[in-house]
C-alpha cells in the first residue's frame, strides 16, 4: 500500500482508529477534517488533550473522572447521600447524570466479573462499595449494571455481598423499551420483560 502522508499523520490516524466507533476509514477522515482545520480544531483539541491528561484524576470516593478528587458529583450538597447508584463505567454514570433521573451518590465499579476473561473480584471496586454501603446515612444500594450475562452475574454477586448490611438492595427494571415493538426484541428482553410485569 503506497505512503500518502508523513509519519506524524500515519500515527494521528492509528491513535484515532484506536478510540471506540472509529475505524480506519473513519479514524482517516477525521485526521483530515483536524489537519485542514488546523487553528480551529486541531491546536485547540490538542491543547485540551494536554491539559486532560496533565489534571484528569480518578475520585477516591467513587471512581468517577474529573479534575477534583473527590469529584464534583460526590461533593455536591444536594445529593441524596442515602441513596448509592452502582454503575459498571464512568460512561453509565454519565449517561444517568444526562438523563437526570437521579440525584444520589455514584460507585463505579470498573467493569463487571467475567470468569473468561479472569476478572475476579479482586480486579473490581467492590470492597470500596462494601465499605460505603457501611455509612449509616446509606438506606438503598440501586445496582444499576447492564442486563448482559456478566452484568446480572456481577449484580447477584454483589446482592450476595451487601446482604445483611441493613441497606435495601434494588436494581434497574428491564423489558420492553419505550417505542419498542415485540417483534424486534430478543427472548431475554421478553422474557424479563414477562417476569417483571406490573399492573396497569
Amino acid at each position: 500500500m503506497p505512503v500518502t502522508t508523513g509519519p506524524e499523520i500515519e500515527r494521528l490516524i492509528q491513535l484515532l482508529a484506536k478510540l471506540p466507533g472509529l475505524g480506519p476509514r473513519s479514524a482517516r477522515r477525521a485526521a483530515l477534517a483536524l489537519v485542514k482545520k488546523r487553528d480551529a480544531l486541531l491546536i485547540p483539541l490538542a491543547g485540551a488533550l494536554a491539559e486532560v491528561a496533565e489534571e484528569v484524576k480518578i475520585c477516591s470516593v467513587c471512581g468517577n473522572i474529573d479534575t477534583a478528587d473527590p469529584c464534583s458529583v460526590c461533593t455536591d450538597p444536594r445529593r441524596d447521600r442515602s441513596l448509592i447508584v452502582v454503575v459498571e463505567d464512568v460512561a453509565d454514570l454519565w449517561a444517568l447524570e444526562r438523563a437526570a433521573v437521579v440525584s444520589a451518590q455514584y460507585h463505579v465499579l470498573g467493569g463487571t466479573l467475567s470468569a473468561l476473561d479472569g476478572i475476579g473480584p479482586d480486579a473490581l471496586h467492590i470492597p470500596r462499595l462494601i465499605e460505603r454501603a457501611h455509612a449509616e446515612e446509606v438506606r438503598e444500594i440501586i445496582l444499576a449494571v447492564n442486563a448482559t450475562v456478566e452484568g446480572q452475574t456481577t449484580a447477584h454477586y454483589l446482592m450476595e455481598q451487601l446482604d445483611g448490611l441493613g441497606v435495601t438492595v434494588t436494581r434497574l427494571a428491564s423489558g420492553v423499551p419505550i417505542g419498542g415493538e415485540l417483534d424486534y426484541l430478543d427472548e431475554g428482553t421478553l422474557s424479563a420483560a414477562m417476569r417483571q410485569r406490573r399492573p396497569f
